[in-house]
């Protein structure tokens, strides 16, 4: 068979556009390449560090949940031990600050400070409140707030040394997480303690997950209710106390002088305080007895002490009868520890005190601070009334 010629111009439409086998192709054009995999490498790697801040977040939050969950909430049969808690929810525009321990958050009540003098104050007492609690309590306050008087409760001069850990917890653990607190709890600490359970609770009570209950799960939803005006713990039991409280069953007498540690801590507050401009009153609550006994030598080393940084002393139990306490009506525990009745006498006479001498201004008349005492006062009238220690059931 004969092939025939075919012209090449028949076939130049299709062929036309198709690059010859020699031929160069434009510079300008760039090369079809492959997938090289480097976005599907970076997805990969988003996707890995997606992945880890998920689970660091999951992680943090369960933490969260298990910390609210383990550490304990608010009793009903020791709402003291909660008492700062409520202080730093507070919005801190006081002109007093109350300092100390029982002997202050049982005598001295704010709700009376405002009906008779219209003096804003709050109570940051927590048991057994010892010198170097209350510097370090103080210098939390101070970030927040600058009051014109501090009063300082002196029987914890009687204390030399940490004490337990349980009140180290009362007093430290609602703080802040500041420089401040670690170098309080530091200081504070007994023999086991582990600092940095004050800022991680649930290093502390992780174990407590055997003893929960459906009320700790409940607490976790539900609004806790206020256990303090403003710091101070109603008490309107009546237990009568001693007609004359002795010394003959308390203990002689430990030492010849106060410790040179809550010697060193009240020169720090006092320091502190005039540093701020803050006017400083070392107070006695008016209860003497063999379980906390203030011996004659205390009172002297005291007088001697506020002489020397010349600071004010008010030692209340030598003004007993002027402030109008009856011993068979005024006291909650047979003479340890002050009612309400007879914690109102005695903040009235000192009420009058801080007005007169010292200048705290009357504000009653600022309105909306006024109003929130009103929903105050009521929740606190309703607590004397109830005959039963604050928080109410």
């Amino acid at each position: 068979m004969r092939l025939r010629w075919k012209d090449s111009s028949a076939c130049r439409g299709q062929t036309e556009g198709l690059p010859l086998p020699n031929e160069k192709k434009n510079a300008s054009e760039k090369p079809f390449c492959l997938p090289s995999g480097q976005g599907a490498s970076e997805r990969r790697t988003w996707w890995r560090w997606g992945g880890l801040f998920l689970f660091l977040a999951l992680l943090l939050l369960l933490t969260a949940v298990a910390q609210a969950l383990l550490t304990p909430h608010i009793r009903k049969d020791a709402p003291e031990s909660f008492l700062l808690k409520e202080y730093f929810e507070s919005d801190g525009n006081h002109d007093v600050i109350f300092l100390g321990d029982c002997e202050v958050y049982e005598a001295f009540s704010p709700a009376v400070l405002w009906e008779d003098y219209g003096i804003e104050s709050w109570v940051c007492g927590t048991p057994q409140q010892l010198l170097w609690h209350s510097y370090t309590i103080l210098e939390e306050i101070l970030r927040r707030e600058t009051p014109r008087v501090v009063v300082l409760g002196v029987y914890a001069l009687s204390y030399d040394e940490p004490q337990s850990e349980a009140y180290n917890r009362m007093a430290l653990e609602a703080l802040p997480c500041t420089g401040n607190k670690w170098r309080g709890v530091r200081v504070a600490m007994t023999e086991g303690e582990s600092i940095l359970s004050y800022f991680v609770p649930l290093l502390r009570y992780h174990d407590r997950w055997q003893s929960l209950s459906w009320q700790d799960v409940r607490s976790l939803f539900e609004m806790q209710e206020k256990i303090s005006t403003h710091g101070f713990v109603v008490r309107p039991e009546v237990v009568a106390g001693a007609t004359r409280p002795g010394h003959e069953d308390a203990p002689l007498i430990p030492q010849t002088s106060f410790g040179q540690m809550p010697l060193a801590y009240l020169q720090k507050i006092e320091a502190l305080c005039r540093e701020q401009n803050i006017q400083l009153i070392l107070v006695k609550a008016p209860t003497d007895s063999w379980r906390y006994p203030w011996y004659e030598e205390y009172e002297n080393w005291t007088e001697g002490l506020a002489a020397e940084m010349v600071v004010p002393y008010y030692n209340f139990l030598e003004a007993y009868d002027e402030i109008g306490l009856d011993r068979e009506k005024d006291s909650c525990d047979g003479g340890f520890h002050l009612n309400v009745s007879g914690a109102e006498k005695l903040t009235r006479y000192f009420g009058a005190i801080l007005s007169e001498c010292y200048g705290v201004p009357d504000r009653r008349g600022e309105k909306e601070l006024a109003k929130e005492w009103e929903a105050t006062l009521t929740q606190y009238n309703k607590w004397k009334e109830s005959g039963k220690e604050t928080p109410a059931e």
